[in-house]
């Protein structure tokens, strides 16, 4: 379930604060109907301290942790819609994306490279021009030819191809840069 561990987190802190001014309200009254002492009365809510405050901690942390997972989901679903974008209109502008997404560029960017970085992004970027192409990567290891200029490509590293004529950096899959790598040599 998305977001549940924040609501069991805060479920976990409000209980124990309750428990807290609960035991506290219980040891108070006590200590006053038996006409005990200051200290009795500061044992017994250091008691219900010790015992609340790490129960808090937990809670604490799970809603943090909640909190982080959701930050999560909303960045792989961002990368989701970029990938779908591209997947199915065959070339988006970074303004498209940025006006879809309602984010600023260099975010956008990151969002990408992380795409990239992680092999789910085949396809051409003209960082220049602000172009995402989704191509084939097998059309392009067989036609070397740029889907931006179609101009000449050539191997720039592992998974990279770069057009030397328009700048364009075609990013492949491992299975297509492993053919292309085997065709080179």
């Amino acid at each position: 379930m998305r977001g549940g561990g924040r609501i069991v987190g805060l479920a976990v802190m409000v209980i124990s604060v309750v428990l807290f001014i609960g035991w506290t309200g219980v040891v108070i009254t006590a200590v006053q109907a038996a006409e005990g002492s200051l200290g009795g009365t500061l044992l017994g809510i250091f008691l219900a301290l010790v015992v609340c405050a790490p129960l808090f901690a937990v809670g604490f942390y799970l809603f943090r942790r909640g909190t982080r997972e959701e930050a999560e989901f909303a960045r792989a679903a961002r990368q989701r819609t970029i990938l779908n974008m591209v997947l199915t209109q065959g070339q988006v502008t970074l303004e498209e994306l940025i006006a879809e997404l309602q984010m600023p560029r260099a975010e956008i960017e990151d969002l990408i490279r992380d795409l990239v970085g992680k092999r789910l992004f085949s396809g051409a970027i003209n960082w220049d021009r602000g172009i995402l192409y989704s191509v084939e990567s097998q059309a392009l290891v067989e036609n070397r030819k740029c889907p931006n200029c179609g101009g000449e490509l050539e191997f720039a590293g592992k998974g990279l191809i770069e057009c030397p004529w328009c700048g364009s950096q075609v990013f492949l899959t491992e299975r297509a840069a492993a053919q292309t790598t085997a065709q080179r040599a």
